[in-house]
């Protein structure tokens, strides 16, 4: 019987792709003003070849005036965008990406018809677009404010008077009205957007409808801070119950577009909660904080959890909320966190950048980004890393977190080390028994201290005759016997932050 074929939509590849500054950058490399058009299919192409499966194109969504003008007038704000950009002129500053005026795409970007033809491009090399669905807000000028203002969260004056950073004043069909803020309740509010009000059925009603709407744009939604809108987040916010809108909004979608894919933006532990309430996928924040923290239990304890939740987490080292990952961790440390991250069980993210090794993150209220060369190093080991994931294996393969024991007695630093095995589902003779082929096992094995370290690591799954581990990532090789593998261990002494990502094999003969 033929080996089963790959299921390529396994712990997928998302490549997250800032339009609005790369159609300014496009622009200039035309020497005209660029729309989705004018995404090359080169550009597409690498993408393809590199693995990625979906593209999200943050930012498509109509702005208006007025988050810009909020934008150009916030100092704080300000001070962030000339820290980006020193060179800051005003026109590189657009609003937020985030402030959404209108879920269509605006005649700069080349309006719907540009959007549906890239889309195709897309789809002609097997890759998938996503988009953003920003449940929790709206831009003030979005037309609800002037049209539906019941649908957000109303104040009174008093509320303006008492804090006025909270609340607006608008202007409405039905009169003036003090409207609330969007915010996340541990923040300062955002001062550009209109909180939504999600104990209003027709607010529900009508987020629905736009979120039908987005579904026959694009294969998936990245949903903004969907956490926020749960009915005890938003009870604890805003003192106003409601009831809960994702189950009825992810089926509906479903109902009309099976295998739609929900992404969920999640903080605060919430991630289970969103997945049990419909979503596809959640970000593992909790993952990211624990590998910039730079120490290896938590990042153990963290792997430790169920494989199939596992599955479901978006892994990423870096996004457009997040520092960069070339200027957040050290090159050494950068490495050792890629490996963990990106080859752990997933939905792996990349953020446009990260690949060359950029080092200045891009607020989402700018449509130009600083000039940066690549990074030759970083784009030589994302290239290679890239390469592992290649593999069927990291993908629909079987994952289990490995227990590094210490190598001798009083010698505590196995504890900074985290690893994990890859075994291939019914590739060769029996999961590693026999011949076998390339392939079927992977062994990752990382030293995530400042230290030297060594460690003893118990190999599942191997046991019998000898055995090849041969790293992908570097030059390391070793024959070592499968039954001491599976029974002592393999022996590792490893440099700080060292990584190893070997490939298991039975020598030939």
């Amino acid at each position: 019987m033929p080996d089963a074929a790959p299921d390529p939509d396994a712990c997928p590849l998302l490549y997250e792709l800032n339009t609005r500054v790369r159609l300014r950058q496009r622009g200039q490399e035309l020497g005209r003003a660029a729309t989705l058009d004018d995404l090359a299919d080169d550009e597409l192409d690498r993408l393809a070849g590199l693995g990625f499966r979906w593209v999200w194109l943050l930012g498509v969504w109509r702005t208006g005036a007025f988050g810009r003008r909020i934008a150009l007038g916030h100092e704080e704000w300000r001070r962030a965008f000339r820290d980006a950009l020193p060179d800051l002129r005003d026109d590189d500053v657009c609003g937020s990406c985030f402030a959404i005026a209108g879920y269509d795409v605006p005649p700069e970007l080349g309006g719907a018809a540009a959007l549906q033809r890239l889309r195709a491009r897309m789809h002609d090399r097997g890759l998938r677009l996503m988009l953003d669905f920003v449940p929790n807000h709206t831009a003030f000028d979005h037309p609800w404010v002037r049209r539906r203002p019941d649908l957000f969260v109303q104040g009174a004056e008093s509320d303006l008077a008492r804090a006025p950073a909270d609340y607006l004043r608008v202007d409405t069909e039905r009169g003036p009205r003090v409207l609330a803020c969007g915010r996340d309740p541990g923040f300062p509010a955002w001062p550009d957007v209109a909180q939504l009000n999600y104990g209003n059925p027709e607010t529900r009603r009508a987020m629905g409808e736009t979120l039908l709407a987005i579904a026959d744009q694009c294969d998936g939604v990245r949903c903004d801070m969907a956490m926020l809108i749960l009915p005890e987040v938003f009870r604890r916010t805003w003192g106003i119950a409601t009831e809960p809108f994702w189950p009825d909004a992810i089926r509906s979608v479903r109902d009309r577009r099976p295998g739609f894919l929900f992404m969920a933006e999640a903080y605060w532990d919430l991630e289970w909660e969103l997945l049990r309430q419909g979503f596809d996928c959640a970000y593992d924040k909790r993952l990211y904080d624990r590998l910039l923290a730079r120490t290896a239990r938590p990042v153990r304890e963290h792997l430790g959890a169920d494989p199939g939740f596992q599955r479901r987490l978006v892994r990423f080292l870096e996004n457009h909320d997040e520092q960069r990952a070339a200027a957040a961790f050290p090159w050494d440390a950068h490495q050792a966190a890629a490996v963990l991250c990106h080859l752990a069980p997933g939905l792996r993210l990349f953020h446009q950048g990260q690949l060359e090794g950029l080092a200045a993150r891009v607020p989402v209220h700018l449509s130009r980004a600083a000039a940066e060369a690549p990074d030759p190093a970083v784009s030589g080991f994302y290239a290679r890393l890239l390469g592992v994931l290649r593999q069927p294996v990291f993908h629909d393969g079987d994952w289990r977190a490995l227990e590094p024991a210490e190598a001798w007695p009083g010698n505590g630093s196995w504890d900074g080390f985290v690893a994990f095995q890859w075994t291939g589902q019914g590739r060769g003779q029996g999961r590693g028994q026999g011949r076998g082929t390339a392939g079927e096992h992977w062994i990752v094995a990382v030293n995530y201290q400042p230290a030297q370290g060594q460690c003893l690591l118990r190999c599942p799954g191997v046991a019998g005759g000898r055995v090849v581990l041969a790293d992908a990532l570097g030059p390391a090789r070793y024959e070592r016997e499968g039954d001491d593998l599976a029974s002592r261990g393999l022996y590792l002494d490893m440099p700080p932050w060292g990584h190893h990502v070997f490939e298991l094999t039975r020598p030939a003969g």
